[in-house]
């Protein structure tokens, strides 16, 4: 309450309106499943289209398990579905698991890369490595390579092209100035007017650094260090060349998709303005932040290498254990019409490995020890705008050994979208079920928080050219976004066109699906002039109440937008006025969803009711700071049985 004090005219600001509940968002997935490449442990990025998912996930190929097993990339294939139906925001979550069949304990923490051990085969886990020089020794006195992330898509073509910029020196009435020249910048020193006389330091590679005793540039490194830029004569032939690098990551399956990052120092502690940075900080991975560069597809340790000199001389050598080199790459620098490819050193990163097919653990997955990194399901519990999780191509090979992993996981989903209240599991059939393995695998559930999908959708696959079968879920969650958005949440998400579908594993007949229908067992099916469609909305609940799926995400919707809207009301006196304001609140929002016809009921009164009063909370309710808000819905429920009676008529009939 605000204090009047000193005699005067107080004009304030106040409110006459109601608070507002603003709708959720009911589109946003979560999938769940191996990938080619990507973070494992780092929060999950909103994608909004396959190129996105391409960009972190890696591209559409088939996944090679060290444990001889090749599967389709099901998590892509269920991307691309997704967008393809109509869905907008997506969120991955990366289940790997380690080649060497042990649990994953902190995959993306275990790169120190400092000790010789780094590229030994005994150590594998999933992720691309190399050295600059293979032959160095000891191994730490060269850079060396790593993936970011484990799988087969980090085994990449990395060139360094070493450039040598223009000349920085000049002299204004004898005085030697350097101009865009940086601390700990490395510089190529020469005289080109008398190499034959030249003093100590021509043709030496330097680092540069401003000692604040002389107030002076000091150069370090070459021969006849320190060399001072006070010590430079005019006219005396010499010039300072910046020496920086290029790095360009090849993919080795899409070379297209090349990047180059250009203008790096080679110093480890140098530090730039403007996009260019050092080599180090750029491919750096950063234990306490490592979301840090995460779109840059390598990390390259110095190691033992202490400054831009060392770092220099450790290309130089990498250039004389190459056969290819010549000439010498510290000839091919201090000549600047040298072609790029006498500059250039290139490195291939090998041993990139999709792991093994994860198991219902690795989807599962776990609070990193130590840390607040997390994996599997544990990624989506963060991420409170997700409102349909499923775990596409998990249930692949449910007949053919992978059955317990599969129920499991199926579990998980299931489990999930309990705990999280607002989000609903689609759940995929076996692939090459029968009529009677799908029954039995829905006999094993009962929830209202999931949907189960039969059969598997017939695709065209843009890797081989073949038709192919895909999980459903996929193509389930971009129906019910293009649903909600074209129609409404309340709108049961059936009866729609499968847009990418050639056809189905199973062609269900009407008697067929009289089986499954009944079992909650949601069916796809082909109709004679009307294409390939979604038939059916039903949730895997015994309970009649929660027999539909729009009833379910209507349901969520309610209950997360009221969460949200009326997050105000918590700590207000609880009385009449803040009783009555609920009240308010919670009308204005229902009268909204009667008027847009989410709610049956020709009136307001006959569709919902609102009460937060004495009769909802006893005292005991509010000595103990509860405020109790009645909330009565009638919802409209699909008319998944449209009958028409018919009979004869006469005209003298009444």
């Amino acid at each position: 309450m605000p204090e009047y004090l000193a005699p005067g005219v107080f004009v304030e600001e106040t409110s006459f309106r109601s608070k507002s509940i603003e709708g959720v968002s009911t589109t946003t997935t979560g999938f769940i499943g191996p990938t080619r490449y990507g973070p494992v442990e780092l929060e999950p990025e909103l994608i909004t289209s396959v190129v996105e998912f391409e960009r972190i996930h890696g591209n559409r190929r088939q996944l090679a398990f060290t444990d001889d097993v090749t599967l389709h990339n099901y998590t892509w294939h269920a991307a691309r579905a997704f967008f393809e139906e109509g869905g907008k925001r997506l969120y991955i979550s990366r289940a790997f698991r380690r080649p060497d069949d042990a649990l994953y304990t902190g995959l993306d923490t275990t790169i120190d890369l400092g000790t010789g051990t780094a590229v030994s085969n005994e150590y594998n886990d999933g992720h691309a490595r190399a050295l600059l020089d293979a032959s160095a020794n000891p191994k730490t006195d060269t850079l060396s390579l790593t993936a970011r992330f484990p799988g087969s898509a980090g085994n990449l073509r990395v060139r360094f092209s070493l450039r040598v910029g223009q000349n920085v020196l000049s002299f204004e009435d004898g005085t030697p100035r350097v101009g865009a020249l940086l601390a700990r910048d490395v510089v190529l020193i020469r005289d080109i007017q008398s190499p034959i006389s030249s003093p100590v330091g021509t043709g030496e590679f330097y680092l540069a650094t401003w000692d604040e005793d002389v107030q002076d540039w000091k150069f370090t490194g070459g021969a006849g260090s320190p060399l001072f830029l006070a010590s430079l004569q005019e006219n005396a032939g010499f010039e300072i060349r910046v020496v920086t690098v290029a790095v360009t990551v090849i993919p080795m399956d899409d070379p297209a998709s090349a990047q180059t990052w250009d203008g790096l120092a080679l110093d480890p502690g140098h530090t730039r303005s403007g996009a260019a940075d050092s080599l180090s900080a750029r491919f750096a991975y950063d234990a306490d932040e490592p979301a840090k560069n995460r779109d840059v597809p390598i990390i390259v340790s110095t190691q033992n290498l202490d400054d831009g000199v060392e770092v220099l001389g450790a290309f130089l050598d990498a250039s004389l254990a190459s056969p290819i080199m010549s000439p010498p790459l510290d000839s091919a620098l201090e000549d600047p019409d040298s072609p790029e490819s006498q500059r250039s050193l290139e490195v291939l990163l090998k041993g990139g490995s999709d792991g093994m097919r994860p198991t219902a653990d690795d989807y599962k997955g776990q609070q990193v020890p130590n840390t607040t990194r997390k994996t599997g399901l544990f990624h989506f519990e963060d991420l409170e705008d997700i409102s349909i999780v499923a775990a596409p191509g998990s249930t692949f090979g449910y007949e053919n050994g992978y059955g317990a992993n599969a129920a499991t996981i199926i579990n998980l989903l299931i489990s999930h979208a309990q705990r999280m209240k607002y989000r609903i599991a689609v759940l995929d059939s076996g692939n090459g079920q029968t009529l009677g393995q799908v029954r039995a695998l829905r006999a094993k559930i009962d929830t209202s928080y999931a949907a189960l999908y039969y059969p598997w959708v017939k695709v065209l696959d843009p890797v081989t050219r073949q038709p192919i079968f895909l999980p459903p879920s996929g193509f389930v969650a971009g129906i019910y976004a293009r649903n909600d958005v074209n129609r409404a949440v309340y709108k049961a998400p059936a009866n729609e066109v499968v847009n990418l579908a050639l056809g189905f594993e199973t062609n269900l007949s009407k008697a067929q699906q009289e089986v499954l229908n009944p079992e909650g067992i949601n069916a796809f099916r082909y109709f004679e002039g009307r294409g390939n469609r979604l038939w059916g909305a039903r949730t895997t609940a015994s309970d009649p109440e929660w027999k539909y799926v729009n009833l379910r995400r209507y349901f969520a919707y309610l209950e997360r937008s009221i969460d949200k809207g009326t997050q105000w009301a918590v700590f207000e006196p609880n009385g009449e006025q803040l009783w009555a304001n609920v009240r308010r609140t919670i009308e204005d929002f229902m009268l909204n969803e009667w008027q847009q016809g989410a709610l049956l009921g020709e009136k307001p009164e006959k569709a919902y009711f609102v009460k937060c009063d004495r009769s909802t909370m006893s005292q005991n309710d509010l000595d103990n700071g509860r405020l109790v808000c009645l909330i009565g819905v009638a919802p409209l429920r699909p008319a998944e049985f449209v009958i028409f009676r018919i009979g004869q008529w006469t005209g003298d009939r009444k």
